[in-house]
């Protein structure tokens, strides 16, 4: 047999050519290795017993031993059940069955002492538990079982009895078989540097657990080296890239020591101090910088993207910016110009609306070097886009641009790649950030500048409205700008909410003197413009829209933002909406509205909102409310293939792995010593596989 871990899983006993090919689509795993690689997501303890009086509906499972007494067939149709008494020497309660109750009937037997376990509830003073798994007693099930593994599984595999019992049942028989085939993956001295157990007994313990101590061992190492094998890959990537790609040298600050001294508009904090400090090292190393750089909303990025642009035109190359929609590169361009106008550094805005004539007098200003800096939209890739030289490319909302698309960037210069600077404005938690970005490296502006007052948020139900409607008319009579979202378009069958239409339509009521806008996704592109420049310009008062406002259009005499059926809304873009408002000097408002019922994550997101402004606190709530994959669209990353570890929850392992994967990569980045080895084949055997980084085979 070539490897144990690819035979089929359509050879496991009890599975078969027909389960097999529905396991495959519903669940996607293909061989034993795959299989074994399904983690159950709990485990229910059956290690004790519990007697019927020390029984409440607050105990998440319970399993007892004792006597069925009385059995009874009550209702008709739909509502027929089956309910049985079980007791033993301290008291008793009700069985139920809904379904199956023929087979049940024919199973059970009054009289006869059974093992029966479930989840407890209370209906008026009466305990019941629905659907109990029961088994008779016996002198193997009489101590007790182990902790019990919970797998996930999908609606369509129940018909064909594929549950979680069945997948426990086979993973006992692929372990019995993969004993002699499991090899170790990490080297002896990691192993026991981080007390970790081995392969082998974290691929038994992981499914079936003598008792908890050995549950979280075998969690630990799992997650270990799943996040291990991903920083080892992206570093590795790093340090390639940096030898490959020679990078141009910047080091003459004439220019920008000029800005600083007669130019700069406000004093810069110190954390826009330090990155600045950061990105000037990459610009002199002689290696070709890939920096992230990210800052919650109205940090001052931009400035600092204008002064890294300084470094280069000072060193005569010349530095392009680019954005993801023509009105944020408008906005760009019209910010850069005041400073590059005092600095008499020529500077021009290209976009899909520019004349054909302009662009004639750009693209000759551009290859001969007189045009310094260039700001725009996907335009600035387009084939007739030639740079005299390159130095360096500022990317702002890189999540909006596919790598293909910042590769192009790249392509520009025919001798040398330019330096890459990219934006964002959506706070990632470092968890997040190592593992999507771990190729590349990361500054963060992580306070706003002196004088930014924060944002006030409150939370508001649906009865509240004559009292936001007051607010929003005394907020227009002072002279300020409103925008109200809206999480959809039209009306959801399934979505019972207040769509944007309906809520035009009410605004336009209660404030019929006020000018509205209205924007939302399905509206031509030219039409969208449209609207948000009468908005930007103060023409209408009121902006009633869909989330497509979301990132960067600056309205300083904008300060309210209210958002309409906010649980509706993930964290982070909440943030980023409230973000909108707060560029001016005056107080801003956020307010939050919301049905009466909510769930307790709802709950917890709209407190969060309301307690803090900080963008990095609530990026990391969020990665523990909805994980990673709803987080910035990122399911499609393969660095998020994950089958055991949790950002959200493991920040510490990921820091250890990461800080391991380095040293390791530093003193030997081909990993052909000895010792390293192991770790070579490993990486190997997973280019092969090209499945998940912790493959077994």
């Amino acid at each position: 047999m070539a490897n144990f871990f690819d035979t089929s899983i359509e050879f496991l006993k009890g599975v078969g050519p027909q389960r097999a090919a529905l396991i495959q689509k519903e669940l996607g795993l293909f061989t034993f290795g795959d299989f074994i690689q399904h983690y159950p997501f709990r485990h229910e303890d059956r290690t004790q017993f519990f007697k019927v009086a020390e029984i409440n509906e607050t105990m998440p499972y319970v399993q007892m031993k004792g006597r069925i007494s009385h059995r009874e067939v009550i209702g008709e149709g739909f509502k027929k059940r089956l309910t049985a008494k079980f007791a033993d020497e301290t008291g008793e309660l009700e069985l139920v069955w809904f379904q199956g109750i023929q087979w049940v009937l024919d199973k059970i037997k009054p009289g006869v002492e059974y093992i029966a376990f479930g989840k407890p509830n209370r209906y008026g003073n009466k305990l019941s538990i629905a659907h109990p798994e029961i088994e008779l007693l016996s002198t193997k099930s009489e101590k007790g079982g182990f902790l019990h593994p919970v797998y996930s599984i999908t609606e369509k595999l129940r018909p064909r009895h594929i549950d979680s019992k069945f997948i426990s049942k086979c993973q006992q028989e692929i372990l019995r078989g993969a004993q002699t085939h499991i090899r170790e993956t990490l080297p002896a001295s990691i192993v026991s540097e981080q007390k970790l157990i081995t392969k082998k007994e974290a691929l038994l313990h992981i499914h079936f657990p003598q008792n908890q101590e050995w549950l979280i061992a075998a969690q630990t190492r799992l997650k270990f080296e799943e996040l291990f094998y991903i920083q080892l890959r992206l570093i590795k990537m790093k340090l390639v890239r940096q030898e490959k790609f020679r990078g141009q040298i910047f080091n003459d600050t004439s220019i920008l020591t000029q800005f600083y001294n007669e130019h700069l508009p406000f004093p810069l904090t110190e954390a826009q101090k330090r990155v600045i400090r950061e990105i000037y090292l990459d610009l002199k190393s002689g290696k070709q910088m890939n920096r992230l750089l990210q800052g919650d909303v109205g940090s001052g990025k931009t400035i600092v993207g204008f002064i890294c642009m300084l470094i280069c035109v000072g060193s005569r190359t010349q530095a392009a910016l680019m954005a993801p929609t023509e009105i944020l590169a408008q906005q760009h361009y019209a910010n850069l110009k005041k400073y590059a106008d005092k600095m008499n550094l020529s500077i021009a805005l290209l976009t899909g609306s520019t004349k054909k004539a302009q662009r004639k007098i750009l693209h000759e200003a551009l290859q001969n070097g007189e045009l310094k800096i260039l700001v725009g939209t996907h335009a600035l890739l387009e084939e007739e886009v030639k740079f005299h030289k390159l130095g360096l490319a500022v990317i702002d909302e890189q999540h909006r641009f596919g790598v293909a698309q910042r590769s192009k960037l790249w392509q520009k210069n025919a001798d040398v790649y330019p330096h890459v600077l990219v934006m964002t404005a959506t706070p990632i938690p470092r968890t997040l950030a190592m593992t999507l970005y771990g190729d590349l490296e990361i500054s963060v502006i992580d306070e706003l500048p002196k004088g930014r007052k924060p944002i006030i948020t409150t939370h508001r139900y649906d009865s509240h409205r004559l009292m936001i409607n007051g607010f929003i008319k005394k907020q227009v009579e002072e002279g300020r700008q409103i925008y109200i979202v809206y999480p959809l378009i039209e009306e959801s069958e399934k979505l019972d909410l207040k769509h944007l239409m309906d809520g035009y339509e009410s605004i336009s009521r209660a404030f019929p003197d006020v000018p509205i806008s209205i924007v939302h996704g399905k509206m031509k592109p030219q039409a969208k413009d449209y609207e948000m420049a009468r908005f930007v310009k103060g023409e209408t008062k009121i902006m009633v829209a869909t989330t497509v406002i979301e990132v960067g259009v600056d309205v300083p005499n904008a300060s309210v933002m209210i958002i309409e059926s906010a649980e509706r809304f993930g964290l982070s873009q909440l943030h980023q909406l409230r973000g909108r408002v707060g560029r001016g000097a005056d107080q801003s408002y956020c307010i939050l509205i919301t049905d009466f019922k909510l769930g307790a994550e709802s709950k917890e997101r709209m407190q969060t909102m309301v307690r803090t402004n900080n963008g990095f606190e609530i990026a990391e709530t969020d990665l523990k409310l909805r994980g990673p994959g709803d987080l910035m669209g990122t399911q499609q990353s393969g660095a998020l293939d994950l089958l055991i570890a949790d950002l959200g929850k493991d920040g510490h392992l990921l820091q250890q792995a990461r800080d391991i994967a380095i040293s390791i990569l530093n003193s030997d980045p081909e990993l052909s010593k000895p010792e390293n080895r192991m770790i070579k084949a490993q990486v190997e055997s997973v280019k092969k596989a090209a499945v998940n980084w912790s493959r077994i085979s």
